[in-house]
């Protein structure tokens, strides 16, 4: 009973002397710290002295062969050299057995060459209409006042002069699926003019085939519709209420993806062509750069002749959308009425889509069209 009740008197040290004495006093806690020391040590040696960034995770390496020169220069050079480019298919896109695995570009002709489009590069682009901005380069008026839509306007004056009612056709939609783009670049005829969407991977590659074709080429810019963002037309597109700068800012990206294009048509814009104030800051910046405007003729409520009258921009506005019906014998009625109202008027503008069954059946269609007393034009023909 004595050593129970003076256990608690006991010093702090006796207790541990005590503990000692029966093995318990092991110092665990001053080991695992030492342990963790040691560990940490280690791993900051081997960081110091092994060059390893993946952290000794397993890796495997493959040769990576791009089929897309991002170079542009290179390519410019690989297209001087008189060798064809190439295209390789997007295997996602284009699984095994479904395309050929390298698609062949129309090589753009060499300056003095028969059907060279311009002698100032393999691009066929003039370095008087190019203005560098932080986008990247745009088109612009040159100092003697020499315009792209002048520059890059397909010739149709032996058409013009012919006395037989026009018909323009222009395909819309292209440049985002590469395969289908150089189909209707090679089976079209060369006064079809082409639309690009400004969002293909290979935009340069592909307007250079079109335009080494023969092909006149418009660039299409996103304008808001009245149902936006349900029904969006793409990265970049022009709004109602934004401040002008802002619009001119993403109007600038739009006209740097590509070069060479004679003029712009709206891809949707119902809201956005109905706004004077938004809108008229667009078509002034359009005029001031020598561009064309050409109207989808989707809104009855655009402004963009008034604008474009305005601004001096070389305007048109389509009559008939070829292909809201999307089978042959549709788009054959629709080619009809074209006619008719070419018969009618002297002139008509129609919109087609990159549509396979719509680039087979304008193709076969546009074969016949001479025995019909009738003469395809590019669309600038018949832009005021």
């Amino acid at each position: 009973m004595a050593d129970d009740l003076s256990a608690p008197l006991l010093s702090r040290s006796r207790r541990r002397a005590a503990a000692r004495a029966q093995g318990g006093g092991l110092p665990l806690a001053r080991i695992g710290i030492a342990l963790i020391v040691l560990i940490l040590g280690a791993a900051g040696v081997r960081l110091a002295l092994v060059d390893d960034p993946n952290g000794g995770r397993p890796v495997a390496e493959a040769d990576i062969d791009s089929g897309r020169e991002n170079n542009s220069l290179a390519r410019q050079v690989s297209a001087a050299n008189g060798e064809p480019m190439t295209i390789t298919a997007d295997p996602q896109q284009y699984p095994a057995g479904t395309a050929p695995e390298v698609i062949a570009a129309p090589r753009v002709a060499a300056q003095g060459e028969a059907g060279a489009i311009s002698s100032d590069n393999p691009y066929g682009l003039h370095p008087d209409l190019v203005e560098e901005t932080a986008e990247g380069p745009i088109p612009r008026s040159s100092a003697t006042g020499e315009t792209p839509f002048a520059a890059y306007s397909r010739p149709a004056e032996a058409a013009l002069a012919s006395g037989l009612p026009k018909i323009s056709l222009i395909v819309v939609g292209l440049g985002i699926n590469e395969r289908g783009s150089l189909d209707a670049i090679e089976r079209l005829p060369e006064d079809v003019t082409l639309a690009f969407a400004p969002y293909g991977r290979a935009l340069e590659t592909v307007v250079s085939a079109a335009r080494s074709d023969g092909h006149e080429v418009f660039l299409e810019i996103p304008l808001e519709p009245f149902d936006y963002p349900e029904n969006d037309p793409g990265p970049q597109t022009l709004l109602t209420g934004d401040p002008p700068r802002a619009n001119l800012d993403k109007l600038f990206w739009l006209l740097s993806r590509f070069g060479g294009y004679a003029g712009v048509i709206n891809n949707m814009g119902a809201r956005f062509t109905a706004s004077g104030v938004d809108f008229a800051p667009v078509m002034e910046e359009l005029g001031l750069r020598g561009l064309g405007y050409l109207d989808d003729g989707s809104s009855n409520r655009s402004l963009a002749q008034q604008l474009a009258s305005g601004n001096d921009v070389p305007f048109s506005r389509a009559d008939l959308t070829i292909d809201e019906n999307p089978d042959r014998e549709a788009i054959l009625a629709a080619l009809d009425q074209l006619e008719k109202r070419a018969r009618e008027t002297g002139s008509a503008i129609g919109l087609v889509s990159a549509l396979p069954v719509s680039i087979e059946t304008v193709a076969s269609w546009a074969a016949g069209l001479d025995d019909k007393g009738l003469v395809l034009v590019p669309a600038s023909a018949l832009m005021k």
